[in-house]
C-alpha cells in the first residue's frame, strides 16, 4: 500500500517537486482533496478528489505553469463544495480539448515502452532529454498542432550541443513512431521527417604507454591511502584491463564469474549478454576485491546489497592526479582497443573482444590499423634494407 503523500502546495513546493520512474500524487496538507501529480517527465497536474452524496469524484484543474497554485487551491475549494452537495465537479474554467499533447504522449512512452523495453541507464538519459531540452521547448503542444518547423527550431536551439540535438531528434521521432501506432497521430505526418541531423565529431583518445604507468602509479598510491571505497579502485582496474563499459562492469555479480570456463558473464551489456575472457590479470583484480556477506555484486556499493552506481567522482580524481586531464571514462576502452592493434589483433577479433554488433562500430579504430600497418611495414623493409646494404658496404 502507497504511503499518502502530502506538501502544503505552493508554486514554490510544486516546482521542487520530481518523480523518477512513475507518476504520483502530492495532496495538500491544508486543503483535504487538492493535490499535484506529477510525472516522470517533469509535468505537473493539479487535481481534485472529494466524496459527496454520489460517491467519489475526481477532476483535472490545469497544468502547472498554467494556471499558479493559488488558482489552483480556489478551484478546488469550488469543487470541493459542489461535489459535496451532489453535483458534478465541473471546473470553473473548462479547458478546451485540444487532444494529448507532446507531454502527454512522453508520459505514455515512458511508461508504455521505455519503462517495458529500455535498460534503467537508457530510461534515465531519455528521461533527461525530456526534461531539460524536449518538455521545455514543446511539452504543452497538441500532437495535432505540432509542425516541423517546431522540431527544428528545437534541434536549432541546442546547435551548441549537437550530440543532445540529434539525440532529442531521435526520441522525439520514436515517440511519434509510437503514438502512430497507438492511433494518437495520423500516419506518414510525422513532424520529425526531414530535420537535418548536425555532424558529431567523436572524439578520440588513447592512452599511451607513459600515460598507463603515469595511472597505475596513481592507482597505487590511491589504494595504499586508504582514503577511497576499494571496490571502487577495483572497477577502474578491470575498466583498463577488459576494454568492458563502465556498467558492464559495475553490474557485474560474483555469480557471472565463471572460473571453470574462464569467463565473465555480462547479463547488462548494451548490446545484449556477452562472455568477456577472464584473463590472469582480471582474476588477481577479483580476487583482491573482499566478499560482502549477502551482497551479490562484485563492486558492491556503500548501501547493503547494492552495487556501486557511480565512479565518475573518482575517475576526476585519479585524472587529475595522473595529469590527464582531457581522459573520460570511455577513453579507456577506445585505449584497449588502441593497444590491442599496436599487438597485432585485427579489426574483427577487436570487435568481438568489445562485444560490438556492427562492422561500423569498429571500424572507428581502422585508421589505427592503419599506422600499426604501416610501422610493421617500416619494419620490414629496414630489416631487408640492412641485408641488402651489406653487400654493397663490402664492395665498397
Amino acid at each position: 500500500m502507497h504511503t499518502r503523500q502530502e506538501r502544503t502546495i505552493s508554486k514554490r513546493t510544486v516546482d521542487g517537486l520530481s518523480v523518477e520512474h512513475k507518476d504520483a500524487i502530492f495532496w495538500d496538507r491544508k486543503l483535504q482533496g487538492f493535490g499535484v501529480r506529477v510525472y516522470p517527465s517533469g509535468r505537473k497536474v493539479y487535481v481534485v478528489q472529494s466524496r459527496g452524496p454520489r460517491g467519489s469524484k475526481r477532476a483535472t484543474l490545469g497544468r502547472h505553469g498554467d494556471i499558479t497554485a493559488d488558482q489552483a487551491r480556489k478551484d478546488a475549494a469550488a469543487i470541493i463544495d459542489r461535489i459535496k452537495s451532489g453535483l458534478e465537479p465541473v471546473t470553473a474554467t473548462p479547458e478546451r480539448d485540444t487532444g494529448p499533447t507532446v507531454a502527454d504522449l512522453a508520459d505514455r512512452f515512458m511508461s508504455a515502452h521505455v519503462a517495458v523495453n529500455c535498460k534503467p541507464s537508457t530510461a534515465v538519459r531519455y528521461g533527461g532529454i525530456l526534461k531539460n531540452s524536449i518538455l521545455p521547448a514543446l511539452g504543452s503542444k497538441p500532437l495535432s498542432s505540432l509542425e516541423r518547423k517546431d522540431v527544428a527550431e528545437l534541434h536549432h536551439a541546442l546547435r551548441h550541443q549537437p550530440s543532445t540535438a540529434n539525440r532529442a531528434i531521435d526520441i522525439l521521432t520514436k515517440m511519434f513512431n509510437l503514438a502512430e501506432f497507438w492511433g494518437l497521430h495520423p500516419a506518414g505526418r510525422s513532424p520529425c521527417r526531414s530535420v537535418r541531423k548536425y555532424k558529431e565529431i567523436k572524439r578520440q583518445r588513447f592512452l599511451n604507454a607513459e600515460e598507463f604507468q603515469r595511472l597505475g602509479r596513481v592507482l597505487d598510491a590511491t589504494e595504499a591511502r586508504g582514503t577511497v571505497w576499494p571496490p571502487a579502485v577495483a572497477a577502474i582496474r578491470l575498466l583498463i584491463l577488459t576494454g568492458c563499459r563502465r556498467n558492464e562492469i559495475l553490474s557485474l555479480r560474483w555469480d557471472d564469474v565463471d572460473r571453470t570456463s574462464g569467463e565473465l558473464r555480462l547479463r547488462e551489456a548494451k548490446t545484449g549478454g556477452r562472455m568477456v575472457p577472464l584473463t590472469p590479470e582480471v582474476e588477481a583484480v577479483l580476487d583482491a576485491i573482499p566478499r560482502v556477506p549477502g551482497n551479490p555484486w562484485v563492486i558492491s556499493g556503500k548501501k547493503p546489497g547494492r552495487h556501486l552506481r557511480n565512479v565518475n567522482d573518482l575517475w576526476y580524481r585519479l585524472r587529475m592526479e595522473a595529469d590527464l586531464k582531457d581522459v573520460r571514462l570511455q577513453d579507456l576502452r577506445h585505449s584497449w582497443a588502441s593497444r590491442a592493434l599496436a599487438l597485432g589483433e585485427s579489426l574483427p577479433m577487436i570487435g568481438r573482444l568489445l562485444g560490438h554488433t556492427q562492422v561500423q562500430t569498429t571500424a572507428r579504430y581502422a585508421h589505427l590499423a592503419q599506422d600499426t600497418e604501416m610501422a610493421s611495414a617500416a619494419k620490414v623493409a629496414g630489416s631487408i634494407e640492412a641485408d641488402i646494404m651489406v653487400p654493397r658496404t663490402k664492395a665498397a
